[in-house]
């Protein structure tokens, strides 16, 4: 696995945005998939050329489009189909359910995987589409349309360093030589200081994992490490190192291992949730588990991979902010 790791490109870059309400706004537990609708249809409204097209697949200009690339990227080539993963996630305000009032502040994230990041002017220049969009349940008081808000300050920041890049405030793009983006290289330095033995995780987002058929509902090592190493080696393969390649044998010793390794510690709680989607006009399962595990077993060469997964999430709807968690000891 650290062979692997070691040829690998995939970066992440790391949006951290600012924001005050202009007017009242409710937002849900988890806004993650309001925030996700809300960029898609803002990117979309703002630059899309051949808004008539029913999705982008049909459109004839979606290989060389900037609103495919990111919120629909397609690639004809595709081994699992036309669709690869999105090449962003965002992460949600974890401040729970909220009623904000005007000049409340409140703050989420964007990661944006590999070459993707070239698209940045792209995601600012939508800023004003965003806000006008507006944000959370559609409220009475404004005949049923969504709170408004004012981003104030987008920064680039590094989860490791605590470094931190202004690049927009209300309006003022702050253009910067070298955007701060994380190297593979550099989780594979942070998981050499953790313990070999013993990992203890804490799901901050709902963690959704589908096992051999079955949803997984209490901690489990192995279907969180194949989910994880499978989300990686495509994110790798599409926005990165195009050339990376795990052998069979490779993949059957690591799974191997992760299946000894034992969680010896759940605290972790089953938790519902459902996303309306506009396109399919119903409602679908988002939830998943939140909490602490604690993980034990032979853990050396496995722990570099569990640091990426901080950094690009795990499990289902993951692009609007599920499986997101942190290593903690």
């Amino acid at each position: 696995m650290q062979t692997l790791l070691r040829s690998a490109t995939l970066t992440t870059t790391h949006l951290w945005f600012t924001v005050q309400a202009s007017e009242t706004m409710e937002l849900d537990q988890h806004s993650g998939a309001a925030l996700r609708g809300n960029f898609f249809h803002a990117i979309w409204q703002r630059f899309c050329t051949n808004q008539s097209a029913p999705t982008c697949a049909a459109c004839p200009l979606h290989e060389v489009c900037p609103v495919s690339a990111i919120v629909a990227p397609l690639r004809e080539d595709s081994t699992q189909g036309q669709d690869i993963p999105r090449p962003y996630i965002i992460i949600p305000p974890i401040e729970g359910p909220r009623r904000y009032q005007a000049e409340e502040q409140f703050s989420f994230g964007m990661t944006l995987f590999g070459n993707i990041v070239q698209l940045l002017p792209y995601i600012i220049l939508s800023v004003p589409q965003l806000e006008a969009n507006g944000l959370g349940h559609r409220l009475g008081e404004y005949q049923g349309r969504r709170g408004r808000f004012r981003v104030e300050q987008i920064e680039v920041t590094h989860p490791f360093t605590a470094e931190r890049q202004t690049i927009y405030q209300a309006g003022k793009t702050r253009v910067n030589s070298q955007i701060i983006s994380v190297q593979v290289a550099e989780c594979l330095a942070r998981a050499e200081k953790l313990d070999q033995q013993q990992i203890t995780l804490q799901f901050v987002t709902p963690l959704r994992l589908i096992d051999r058929e079955r949803l997984v509902k209490k901690a489990e090592f192995r279907p969180l490490f194949q989910r994880l190493l499978e989300r990686y080696l495509a994110l790798e393969q599409h926005y990165g190192n195009s050339e990376i390649f795990l052998g069979r044998e490779e993949k059957i010793a690591l799974l191997q291992q992760a299946d000894g390794v034992l969680c010896s510690d759940d605290s972790t709680q089953w938790e519902e949730l459902t996303s309306y989607s506009n396109r399919q006009k119903r409602s679908t399962p988002i939830g998943g588990l939140v909490g602490q595990a604690t993980f034990t077993g032979m853990l050396t060469g496995l722990l570099g991979l569990l640091v990426v997964g901080e950094l690009i999430h795990v499990g289902k709807n993951v692009v609007k902010g599920n499986g997101w968690y942190r290593i903690i000891s």
